[in-house]
């Protein structure tokens, strides 16, 4: 009977002894998964690319003007000049403004360049740098009061929008010698872009455009329309190019707030 009894007893002890061991086993199996996973959710991915304050963001810059920046009779915003531009350099663009219009001038609608600056610009967030090109519709008023509407839209920006860098482009014209009134409001508006400490940007000065359709002689006969006025899309894609590299020289291409 003992012997039965103590029979009995080794084999249970050995059944526990078996028991514990596969708990054993499977113990250190499943610390040891655990341990391989940890590692691979931890250890940092090999292809991490840069940090996203890293990328460069590209500017923000609007134009404001007429139907050179903003485009006349069948020819788009982002066919014009200012969407040109903002190609070559790189940029985000806002264009605003409208056909016919001045510092002075409304053309058709209800404001000149502070109403549409207030209505199409003016409220969003500040940009980079703003441009503002014009005074071909204005060469029928007095420059001074061309400059005073000028000095009032770029002081209006610069309490809007303090770090945002101005820049001021004078008249474009299409062909033939410009009208004495347009010389007189381009220098206007160079005179003040000086008191303000604003780059100015001379088309008419730099010769752009040059000779006439009517003799064919310049580059007005490829890049000029037969109004006489306003550019073809090669006009408007090479008065980008000299705009840009205006602004390069300037050292505006990649413009960013101060402050």
């Amino acid at each position: 009977m003992t012997s039965r009894r103590a029979r009995r007893g080794a084999a249970t002890r050995m059944l526990c002894l078996c028991l514990a061991a596969v708990v054993s086993l499977a113990g250190s199996s499943l610390l040891a998964g655990c341990s391989l996973l940890a590692g691979s959710v931890h250890k940092p991915a090999a292809a991490d690319g840069p940090k996203d304050g890293a990328r460069r963001v590209p500017p923000v810059v609007m134009f404001l003007g007429d139907s050179y920046t903003v485009g006349d009779r069948g020819v788009e915003p982002e066919s014009t000049y200012a969407s040109a531009t903002a190609r070559l350099l790189g940029w985000q663009v806002v264009v605003g403004g409208r056909s016919g219009t001045g510092f002075v001038q409304k053309g058709r609608g209800p404001h000149a360049f502070l109403g549409l600056y207030e209505s199409q610009l003016g409220w969003r967030p500040a940009p980079d740098m703003l441009i503002v090109s014009g005074g071909h519709n204005d060469w029928r008023i007095p420059p001074p009061q061309v400059a005073a509407a000028a000095h009032v839209l770029l002081e209006r920006a610069r309490q809007r929008w303090p770090g945002t860098r101005l820049v001021l482009v004078g008249p474009l014209w299409g062909t033939g010698t410009p009208l004495p009134g347009a010389l007189a409001v381009r220098d206007a508006l160079k005179n003040l872009a000086r008191q303000l400490g604003v780059p100015f940007v001379d088309p008419i000065g730099e010769g752009w455009i040059t000779g006439d359709l009517l003799t064919g002689q310049g580059n007005a006969p490829r890049l000029i329309k037969r109004d006489r006025t306003h550019p073809t899309p090669a006009g408007h894609l090479y008065v980008a190019t000299r705009l840009a590299a205006d602004l390069k020289r300037m050292g505006l291409d990649h413009p960013a707030r101060k402050g």
